[in-house]
């Protein structure tokens, strides 16, 4: 059994230095790679979440708003939104991102996690290391949302957000000229 195994692992290495293994995100996996793959992003992505404690206000209006301008800056482009066509980005990825105005069947947990900590393969960022977890909840919070939206209800949501902190130095900085990123 030992040499058996050995034998796979000596087979494996073999393949892996040959390059034999084509990670070209416009050459599809096979159905068994593509199967694998899936099953061990679901199970991790599963158990990482499975602690997790979900804030009991993700439907509040202010959250999802906030929710709202932060995908339609980060997450657009991959994900798209209502009524936006695939974009370049979006059409490149492999495995394709996930279109969110569809339902998903992530808990809120398991969204947060993802948007938290990443994807590794597939491109998604870890935002978690960018963004607080009030922020991140905020994403959560418009994503359950984001099904049920229409384009004009979408647009409205975005135009209707709280303007972030980094928006509102921006401001400053165009009205007076001065450097205010240093002030809280």
């Amino acid at each position: 059994m030992a040499a058996g195994a050995l034998l796979i692992a000596v087979v494996a290495a073999v393949l892996v230095h040959m390059g034999s293994f084509d990670v070209a995100a416009d050459k599809p996996h096979s159905q068994p790679v593509f199967w694998l793959m899936d099953t061990v992003r679901e199970r991790s992505v599963a158990i990482r979440a499975a602690g997790i404690t979900v804030p009991g206000d993700l439907t509040d209006a202010k959250r999802v708003a906030s929710g709202a301008a932060q995908y339609d800056e980060m997450c657009s482009l991959c994900h798209l939104a209502p009524g936006m066509k695939r974009t370049e980005i979006s059409r490149g990825l492999y495995p394709r991102a996930p279109e969110l105005r569809r339902k998903s069947d992530l808990t809120p947990a398991e969204q947060f996690w993802v948007v938290k900590h990443g994807l590794k393969m597939t491109g998604m960022p870890a935002w978690g290391v960018t963004h607080d977890d009030e922020l991140l909840w905020d994403v959560v919070a418009f994503l359950r949302k984001l099904p049920d939206l229409t384009a004009d209800q979408y647009q409205t949501l975005v135009k209707s957000a709280p303007k972030s902190h980094d928006e509102m130095m921006h401001e400053m900085k165009m009205d007076d000229g001065q450097d205010h990123d240093d002030q809280p």
